[in-house]
């Protein structure tokens, strides 16, 4: 259960169900709802544990983390391998034979991404950030998929929420693990800025770009006026935090930031659900 980083999972269960709500024409199934679901989470959990095999050597270096399953000796990396592909696979072709093959595409486009682009990326540059926004994004709009049997302007305006949202929310918990991380050898962003000026600006400049991207709803019409009021509060919430942060760098800033876009997800996605056009 740790090896597949439960919380993460509850967060992909969530963006997956929100998607799928937004997606739905009429109606909707259910039956389908529950296995988008069940595959994704399989998904989710197999690529959670394939990113702490591939990082064994790393989480053992670092405070956060020498505690996993693998460094802390209560799973062998083989074991915890086997586990990973198994689940893993077994989401993508459970979500490929019962609900569909764009739904599986994009399973595995996540999986694969997520293993094989951003995890060994967080040892060569802190532009991994940025890649890993990626497979973070892709469960939103894997549930409109599964809901629509199609994607459109909406899955794309929800997986441009989702990147953006990321970017502020790990810029803050990067700087404030800096240390921690940079030990490890992992460059990540917020590395050898002891500062925090030149991170705390970059998550800004990113929640800008967020407030911008959560109004889009309202405009395309998959959202009505009571959305575009929560989404011009929240995003200015956002905006704030972050502002604070570059302007005052400090530990305490760093967290506020992060305990604010923490709130700021499924508050978007609520009001987005509550205030949905038909």
């Amino acid at each position: 259960m740790a090896l597949t980083k439960p919380r993460i999972v509850a967060l992909v269960q969530v963006t997956v169900a929100a998607g799928y709500y937004l997606g739905m024409v009429s109606g909707g199934s259910g039956r389908l709802l529950w296995h988008t679901l069940l595959g994704s989470t399989l998904v989710a959990a197999g690529t959670n544990a394939l990113n702490q095999v591939h990082e064994a050597d790393v989480d053992a270096l670092m405070q956060r983390t020498r505690h996993r399953p693998i460094p802390a000796g209560r799973l062998s990396r083989r074991a915890a391998s086997a586990f990973a592909w198994a689940v893993g696979l077994a989401g993508v072709l459970y979500l490929l034979l019962v609900v569909s093959a764009t739904v599986a595409a994009l399973a595995a486009g996540t999986l694969v991404s997520y293993v094989f682009l951003y995890t060994p990326l967080k040892r060569r540059t802190s532009l991994a950030t940025l890649v890993g926004a990626v497979p973070g994004a892709l469960p939103v709009v894997g549930g409109w998929a599964a809901a629509r049997g199609s994607l459109g302007t909406g899955a794309w305006i929800l997986f441009a929420l989702l990147f953006l949202w990321q970017l502020p929310h790990f810029f803050a918990l990067a700087w404030i693990y800096r240390e921690d991380y940079a030990s490890a050898g992992l460059k990540m962003v917020g590395r050898g800025d002891a500062v925090g000026h030149r991170t705390f600006r970059q998550a800004t400049g990113y929640a800008a770009a967020l407030f911008s991207v959560a109004l889009l709803p309202a405009v395309a019409g998959m959202a009505g006026n009571l959305y575009g009021l929560g989404a011009l509060a929240l995003s200015s919430w956002m905006f704030w935090a972050a502002a604070s942060a570059a302007q005052h760098p400090s530990i305490p800033s760093a967290r506020r930031l992060f305990r604010v876009s923490v709130a700021y997800l499924p508050g978007i996605l609520l009001l987005m659900m509550a205030d949905k056009l038909p």
